[in-house]
Formats: structure tokens, C-alpha cells, sequence
């Protein structure tokens, strides 16, 4: 008697485990996903489906909004405003932008790059594709981009970080206000969801970030100034 009943809550938790995988399928049961890697555990495809349905799993909303705290390398070098990918490092008229991508699973709080002021938080709105920005790289795949631009007086010169998300999401937090005293590797702002965060820097700085490297908001230095020749 005691081998049968064994048997049945053997039978009833495998049931249990078959049941949880057909209900999450094609995505992990939750009785696997903890020991994923956050790409596995959350495919893309999963949270592109909650962005259309309007909700998202609180397990994976506590992962999005995790705010680690972070230590700036010594020194007045640039810091990464933001977790991502370096994607490009174009430079006109006098201006490094240095853009970063955000994917779904990276850290979405964005750092002050240097010490300084605040000179202005500009708002970009959904016609700014019909501006200066259309051909920009940080653009080309963002139709309909709502921005934050935040303008800072530093020790480097004047510099601005863009924080960019689209139409969809288009929630972005802005925690410092104009004339704010900053310092650096504050925490400045949050984007909510798929974003892209760029970095304008004078042509004068000195990048020290290749296009295609990984960096971390608040520790990883982006840029230098040149020492005279």
C-alpha cells in the first residue's frame, strides 16, 4: 500500500510538472526558469507578446527594475551613461555621439557621465524623425522615437545625453532638474523597457569605447580628454 501510494504522488507531481509546461509553452515553466540565464528564462519573443497584451510577468518586472548600485572608476575620465551595447560612434559637426542599445534584459538606470550642472532637460516628441536626428544611427530603427535630452555643464565641456525610446513604450523618468548639481555616476534617469541612450561629447574628447563592446552605466569609462600636444 505505502509503494502505491508513492507511486501516485510520483505520478500526480510528474502530471503537475506536465501540466506547468503545457501551460507556458513554447516559453520555460516556471519550475525550470530560475536556473536560466535571463535571455533563456524571458525570451524576446515572450516579452514582445506582454508589450502588445499590455502585461508582464512581476517576476520578470522586478528582474527590468533592479537599480544595482555602482562604483565610479577615480578620476574625471567619462563614464558609460548607460548598461548596452556600443552600436556606433559617429562624429559630426563637432560632436561624438556615442550611441548605446539597451535590450530587454540589460539594467535601465542611466548615470551621469561627469560632475557638473544641469543646463536644460529638453522633451523630443514623435516628429522629431522629421528633424535633425532622421538619418542619425540612433534613429534609423526607432520610428516615432519619444527623447529626453539632458544638457550638462562639466570640467570637459558642455555634453548631452539622449534617452530614446519608442512610440510603445515611451515612458522615460528624469530624476535631476535644470541648474541640479551633479555629480558623477549619479543616477540621473530611467527608460522603460527597449531603449537607446546617446552620449554627445566634443570632438576634442578622446574615446576610449570600441563600436560592439559591452558597458556598464557609472563605471565603465567612455572617453578622455586629449592631453596638449
Amino acid at each position: 500500500m505505502l509503494l502505491l501510494i508513492v507511486q501516485l504522488i510520483i505520478l500526480g507531481v510528474l502530471a503537475g510538472a506536465l501540466i506547468l509546461w503545457g501551460c507556458y509553452f513554447p516559453y520555460p515553466s516556471p519550475l525550470i526558469r530560475g536556473g536560466l540565464p535571463p535571455r533563456k528564462r524571458w525570451p524576446e519573443t515572450q516579452i514582445r507578446n506582454w508589450l502588445e497584451m499590455g502585461g508582464f510577468q512581476q517576476a520578470f518586472l522586478n528582474y527590468f527594475y533592479r537599480d544595482p548600485e555602482r562604483t565610479p572608476t577615480p578620476g574625471n575620465n567619462i563614464l558609460a551613461p548607460s548598461d548596452g551595447l556600443i552600436t556606433s560612434a559617429e562624429l559630426r559637426d563637432g560632436v561624438r555621439y556615442l550611441v548605446i542599445a539597451l535590450s530587454f534584459w540589460d539594467m535601465h538606470v542611466q548615470r551621469s557621465p561627469a560632475s557638473g550642472s544641469v543646463i536644460k532637460v529638453e522633451t523630443k516628441g514623435m516628429d522629431f524623425m522629421d528633424g535633425e536626428g532622421r538619418e542619425f544611427a540612433f534613429l534609423r530603427e526607432k520610428p516615432c522615437p519619444v527623447q529626453k535630452r539632458i544638457i550638462f555643464s562639466t570640467d570637459s565641456g558642455e555634453i548631452a545625453v539622449r534617452l530614446i525610446t519608442s512610440l510603445a513604450a515611451r515612458r522615460i523618468e528624469i530624476w535631476v532638474k535644470e541648474h541640479e548639481a551633479i555629480v558623477r555616476g549619479q543616477r540621473i534617469g530611467r527608460i522603460l523597457l527597449g531603449s537607446t541612450v546617446v552620449l554627445e561629447l566634443p570632438a576634442t574628447l578622446n574615446i576610449s569605447v570600441l563600436v560592439g563592446e559591452r558597458v556598464k552605466a557609472g563605471e565603465t569609462v567612455v572617453a578622455w580628454e586629449m592631453s596638449p600636444a
